[in-house]
């Protein structure tokens, strides 16, 4: 599990929190920016619209006062007088010129087109008279031809008063839509402009690009109240139309578009400001919170490295107390507890010395006090001179067998003081280690019927003090024998070579190990339904293993029987040969593998 310092959350928390704060701001004020340009970029478009309508209609005041006065010109009637297209045609030409307008047409009081004067010479006669006849049946005040857009008026030429009604013929004169009045719309507006009749785009100030992209896409039909946005090209436009005949159909508009991506501009950059401030905000709040959590969590620190070191049983780690806040009264309480804790455990490891020795002594004593008995009564009825010598021989061997337990007990406690340095490794066989200690058991009358398998893998070698391992085999085959009902059955041995330990299983069929005794079976005097038992045998097995860097456990139990495994790393001498043969000391190394070394016993 990684562990995570209290200063380090308390700077994630700052880093967090002061980026989470500078972001929430970056976003509002982005948004508020965005929405405030967008509104400006509007009322600028509104405005724009605005400010060609005002000119448009000056515009129209002026054609149409030049249009009416034309239509009262002496030389307009009398040209019209004389009914001839080709006079008309070359008379007009003054009065086209005096007009000063980019369509000059007069037709007679049939509606036929007599003279045409245009700035663009491929404005056919044919569409002029097509257009003639729309104004007159639909009012028309637009003409469209040749990709010539115009804004016409159209007067009638009377003789004599009107109220007469004479009628002579019509005056048009038009104002073309072309790029100039493009150009100067969009001085006006500030902004790109885009001339449509229906869905042709007539004139516009935008690049051929950008008018290519934009004859794909729907324009809005009229203005709305919120702009519209387009995409062209890299650049994102606002726009808003403004339908400049509302009751003629295919309708003329005027498309206004500003460009977004200029207006906010100056947006990138105040997000980098923001950007940079954030992360100074960050960089000098993380520096503050570490020299304030350093303030703060130093004291803790101090007592997290004491209670370590009281984990380690030192109970004099130097505490620094000073101070008034919480965490010197923590550390003060602590030290209380720490003082408090040594006393109550110094009491507790005396009391557990004294019953201790108490358990050991009872017990020593007891089996002492047995043995002797038995020899003492023994020797006694060995001083009847009234004894056949097939008695005295039975009571000998009672003696010899007293004493035997005596010496054992004695080896059993010795066991105790010996440490790892004191093994004398020699090469060997477990196996005839094994056979040792079975023909030790078997010297026991009680354990004749009992019958010994043992099962071999491997060469089962290695360096090992192969006496104590004797007499820890020799304790686990007399209390797999011990099991056995009636002292009859079989015992198991079974070893295996596993290249850097050697396993031996010793597997009885006996009564297995009782409930109540399986946690604590390797602990000393613990014993189960044995009157002889010193409780020492598997206490004394577990430390030989040990000892030699291994490790017992038992397999499985039940009343099938129970299985101890026995794990012994195969060691690597450091000394020669020769001073192993002789049983000297050798100095070796023991490399335990890893799948050893967590196994647990069990139930």
């Amino acid at each position: 599990m990684v562990k995570v310092r209290l200063r380090t959350k308390f700077l994630l928390s700052m880093v967090l929190i002061t980026a989470g704060l500078t972001s929430f701001s970056l976003l509002l004020v982005r948004r508020s920016v965005q929405s405030q340009v967008t509104q400006e970029i509007f009322s600028d478009l509104q405005n724009s619209v605005t400010t060609f309508e005002s000119f448009q209609r000056e515009q129209e005041i002026t054609l149409s006062d030049s249009a009416e006065l034309l239509a009262d010109e002496p030389r307009t009637r009398s040209l019209m007088t004389t009914h001839d297209p080709a006079t008309i045609q070359d008379g007009s030409v003054v009065l086209w010129k005096l007009a000063g307008s980019d369509l000059f047409v007069l037709a007679d009081r049939s509606g036929k087109v007599m003279a045409l004067h245009t700035s663009a010479p491929d404005f056919a006669p044919e569409i002029a008279q097509a257009s003639f006849n729309a104004s007159l049946d639909q009012q028309q005040r637009w003409w469209m031809g040749a990709r010539h857009l115009y804004k016409v008026f159209l007067r009638p030429i009377y003789f004599g008063p009107a109220a007469e009604g004479h009628l002579l013929g019509f005056l048009v004169i038009g104002h073309e839509i072309d790029s100039r009045v493009a150009e100067q719309t969009s001085r006006i507006a500030n902004s790109k402009v885009v001339f449509r009749h229906g869905n042709t785009i007539v004139t516009t100030t935008l690049n051929a690009e950008m008018s290519a992209e934009l004859a794909e896409q729907q324009l809005p039909a009229a203005s709305a109240t919120q702009p519209q946005s387009i995409q062209l090209g890299k650049e994102r436009f606002l726009a808003t139309t403004l339908n400049l005949s509302p009751n003629t159909n295919p309708a003329v508009r005027l498309t206004v578009l500003k460009s977004y991506d200029e207006a906010t501009a100056f947006l990138q950059r105040l997000n980098r400001l923001l950007l940079l401030l954030g992360l100074l905000a960050v960089l000098v709040g993380s520096a503050l919170v570490f020299v304030i959590s350093h303030t703060f969590t130093r004291p803790l620190s101090s007592l997290l490295q004491g209670v370590a070191a009281l984990e380690r049983g030192d109970f004099d780690y130097a505490l620094h107390t000073e101070g008034s806040d919480e965490a010197a009264e923590l550390t003060r309480a602590f030290d209380r507890m720490r003082d408090s804790l040594r006393k109550t455990q110094q009491s507790l490891i005396e009391s557990e010395r004294l019953a201790t020795i108490g358990r050991m002594a009872s017990s020593i004593s007891h089996d002492l006090r047995h043995s002797l008995a038995a020899i003492v009564a023994n020797a006694e009825f060995l001083c009847d001179s009234k004894l056949t010598r097939e008695q005295r021989d039975e009571l000998y061997q009672e003696v010899q067998l007293a004493s035997s337990r005596m010496t054992d007990l004695i080896d059993s406690l010795l066991e105790f003081s010996r440490t790892r340095a004191s093994l004398r490794p020699t090469h060997g066989s477990i196996r005839a280690t094994v056979e040792n200690a079975i023909s030790a058991v078997r010297s026991n009358p009680e354990f004749h019927n009992v019958r010994f398998e043992i099962r071999q893998s491997g060469p089962v070698e290695g360096w090992f003090d192969h006496h104590r391992l004797e007499r820890a085999f020799f304790n686990l085959l007399l209390n797999a024998c011990q099991s056995l009902p009636d002292r009859t059955g079989q015992v198991e041995i079974e070893m295996d070579d596993l290249a850097k330990v050697v396993e031996i299983k010793i597997r009885d069929h006996g009564r297995g190990i009782p409930e109540s005794i399986r946690k604590s079976l390797f602990e000393p005097f613990v014993s189960e339904g044995k009157q002889n038992g010193t409780g020492l045998g598997l206490t004394v097995v577990q430390k030989i293993v040990q000892d030699h860097a291994g490790e017992i456990v038992i397999e499985s139990t039940s009343s099938a029987g129970t299985i101890f495994r026995i794990v012994l790393p195969r060691p690597t001498p450091g000394g020669t040969s020769s001073a192993a043969g002789q049983g000297e000391d050798v100095s070796y190394r023991v490399e335990v593998p890893a799948s050893s070394a967590n196994t647990t016993p069990k139930g």
